[in-house]
């Protein structure tokens, strides 16, 4: 059986749609069409099912990706190691969320992209949960951060670390803040104050009540920005509320700039997945990035 034809079923398996797979494989979907019709005529068997969106394996389908696809990882592999350093001299794609990517995953990667001959280059890119994942499927990146995890067999999904989420302001909007009241009646103590926030929806602010006041906050936003590092800025500033990662705002809490205004007994957290297409964690590069970002994101809190 023709090792090509293989590949193109399993990334499409994978991919779920010829026209997603064909761009993996740098072909044309034709050509994607074409080599899956060769390999179903080969069996005398469907092996996909066509729908108006994508492809549904059949139950062949099924049974011959089982098969296949951990002998084809594994010849990528063998072709992806060279006598010297595997991962040398290839170039890492990475994509996730800009605050977080760049205060959390880029320093860690940069100790990869060495000059010593053994690393990589390295190109990031910043993106929603919805962004990254598409890029990421599309082929655009090697790996992705998330707060969300992918469904479908196309992309595989590691747990990386928690955030902590807290609610923080200037340390003026602490002095008008009743923090007995706050205790006693929650966030009705907290109605009408100015929110700062990264969209109009209050995405933060509201996880938040819901987690820790069982509510929803009564405040519209005030200033919108779409960065934490701004939301932060503005916060120390003055302008109002705001629910902040407490790795990004830990220096701030440290000085003084902002002050805690509520400690829950179990803080609100948001998890983080490491995304990588199905397969590629076989590629030495992108293996060991993805090793090294799990290693560092146990020091991560």
């Amino acid at each position: 059986m023709d090792l090509a034809l293989l590949r193109t079923f399993v990334t499409v398996h994978r991919a779920g749609s010829f026209t997603r797979a064909a761009a993996l494989l740098g072909l044309s979907q034709p050509a994607v069409t074409s080599q899956i019709r060769t390999l179903e005529r080969q069996l005398g068997r469907p092996l996909f099912l066509r729908q108006a969106r994508g492809v549904t394996p059949t139950s062949i389908g099924d049974e011959l990706a089982h098969k296949a696809a951990p002998h084809l990882d594994a010849l990528v592999e063998i072709a992806g190691t060279g006598p010297d350093d595997e991962a040398a001299g290839r170039t890492l794609h990475v994509a996730g969320p800009p605050e977080f990517t760049a205060e959390r995953a880029l320093p860690a990667l940069t100790e990869l992209s060495g000059d010593d001959g053994q690393g990589f280059a390295l190109r990031a890119s910043f993106g929603n949960a919805e962004e990254v994942l598409e890029g990421l499927a599309a082929g655009h990146h090697d790996l992705a951060i998330s707060t969300a995890r992918p469904r479908g067999a196309l992309l595989t999904a590691t747990p990386l670390c928690d955030e902590e989420h807290v609610l923080v302001a200037a340390p003026q909007w602490d002095e008008r803040i009743d923090a007995g009241k706050l205790c006693r009646k929650g966030a009705t103590a907290l109605e009408n104050l100015p929110v700062v926030e990264v969209h109009e929806s209050l995405p933060l602010v509201s996880r938040y009540w819901a987690s820790v006041f069982d509510s929803r906050p009564a405040a519209s936003g005030t200033v919108i920005v779409p960065d934490l590092r701004a939301v932060l800025a503005c916060a120390v500033a003055g302008a109002g509320l705001a629910v902040l990662p407490r790795y990004l705002c830990a220096a701030a809490l440290d000085r003084g700039d902002i002050v805690a205004l509520h400690e829950p007994a179990v803080p609100p957290l948001r998890t983080y997945v490491l995304v990588a297409r199905t397969g590629t964690l076989a590629m030495p590069h992108i293996a060991r990035a993805h090793e090294w970002l799990l290693g560092a994101a146990t020091a991560w809190y």
